[in-house]
């Protein structure tokens, strides 16, 4: 058994700015990225924990302009549904807001959760089956920091019918998306989130969300 790396504390400063300047991005450049970065992010994104050693990610790259372009269709129609739920100077605010990077974005990666996995034999999810979407979106987290680390935005779409974009893709009723990220260069970066910065709403503050008993 090797030793364990140390991380001393310019490594954790590190850190903590990696998490702050993590960012949902929706504004890329269209310069491509390159297969061999993109492989080498969802290698770390599988280094994610899972629920029983489950593994249950499944990541699809989307490079076929046709099925990109029905994909910004879907999002075009779930986007205008979404904006009759708003009113007055809220849905105003709403329709000027950019919701995705579709558009732009070299890489379009689709992220499922394959329920009917057998590995893991199914330890950790009997009384807590959605574990194993849990488990996705830690993968979804892990590729996102690495991302950042390697000065590459990821932007979460999840303005679309999760249904139509698996019968897109084709990928088996079993599988079911968990996330459609938009992956490229950022075209600017910024240290608080957008919707903070046109105000359409604030983080918490610190201590808001946690309790005890």
């Amino acid at each position: 058994m090797s030793d364990p790396p140390l991380f001393d504390e310019s490594f954790r400063q590190l850190l903590n700015q990696l998490f702050l300047w993590r960012r949902d991005v929706r504004r890329f450049k269209r310069d491509p990225l390159s297969d061999e970065l993109l492989k080498d992010l969802l290698d770390l994104a599988c280094l994610a924990p899972s629920v029983g050693l489950s593994e249950p990610w499944r990541f699809v790259v989307v490079r076929s302009a046709a099925i990109r372009e029905e994909v910004r269709t879907e999002f075009t129609r779930a986007n205008e549904a979404a904006l009759g739920g708003y009113e007055g100077s809220q849905a105003e605010q709403y329709a000027k807001l950019k919701l995705s990077g579709l558009e732009e974005a070299p890489v379009h990666l689709a992220v499922f959760t394959d329920r009917s996995t057998t590995q893991g034999h199914g330890l950790g999810r009997q009384t807590m089956p959605e574990t194993l979407d849990y488990s996705a979106v830690m993968a979804i987290h892990t590729l996102w920091l690495a991302a950042r680390a390697h000065g590459v935005g990821v932007g979460w779409v999840s303005i679309l019918d999760p249904v139509r974009i698996g019968t897109l893709l084709k990928v088996p009723h079993s599988w079911s998306l968990t996330a459609y990220l938009c992956i490229g260069l950022p075209e600017e970066e910024f240290d608080v989130p957008e919707l903070q910065r046109v105000k359409w709403e604030r983080r918490a503050k610190r201590g808001e969300c946690i309790f005890s008993r």
